[in-house]
């Protein structure tokens, strides 16, 4: 009987130690929803574009000097210009994706099919990280409401370009190379840096 009670014991704070560490992530992510989300393609490229939180968040918006990785589906190219290991134990990627179509591009083949994640729409929620390494898959990072901390797309008409980001739970120290992969993009190998 204490056995049982000492399992339901460890459960119980294993739950409230995942839950509060998925809302200090939430928490600390929560000032750059408005520079992530933005499809102006010169507000992405311009040094003054993070001027809701005075530029203190630079690591929400990558910057577009450094190609880390490229890959290419059909009209749509994503370039990923950092994948950033964070003090929380979580690691974010972050690039640009461009239309070079002839039709708008809402990003719904990339959105996650899990229940949860549904209300998402045309997001980064189907992205995944692999470590090859390790042998596991890092599924993309979500708040208490089922939100992926990740950029939900609005329409990227043909010719545009916008930022995204996407967070993942970290690799183990050790891994320094993973694969990003999302709808039907090639995974694409990339490799950690450090945060500050």
């Amino acid at each position: 009987m204490d056995l049982r009670h000492a399992m339901m014991g460890r459960r119980a704070m294993t739950a409230v130690a995942i839950t509060t560490g998925l809302l200090l992530t939430v928490a600390g992510c929560g000032g750059s929803g408005g520079d992530d989300k933005s499809n102006d393609s010169s507000a992405a490229s311009s040094p003054t574009a993070s001027q809701d939180d005075g530029g203190s968040k630079e690591s929400s918006t990558p910057s577009t000097d450094k190609v880390l990785a490229t890959a290419k589906d059909g009209d749509i190219t994503v370039t990923i210009n950092s994948a950033q290991r964070d003090q929380g134990g979580f690691v974010t990627v972050a690039g640009q994706v461009t239309n070079g179509g002839s039709s708008s591009w809402l990003g719904a083949d990339w959105q996650s099919n899990e229940t949860e994640l549904a209300g998402n729409g045309g997001s980064l929620s189907g992205a995944s990280l692999v470590d090859e390494k390790g042998k596991k898959k890092y599924l993309v990072l979500r708040d208490t409401s089922g939100r992926c901390l990740c950029t939900k797309f609005s329409r990227l008409r043909p010719g545009d370009t916008a930022s995204w980001f996407a967070q993942f739970p970290a690799p183990p120290d050790g891994t320094d190379t993973v694969s990003f992969q999302v709808g039907a993009l090639p995974p694409t190998s990339v490799d950690l840096s450090e945060g500050e």
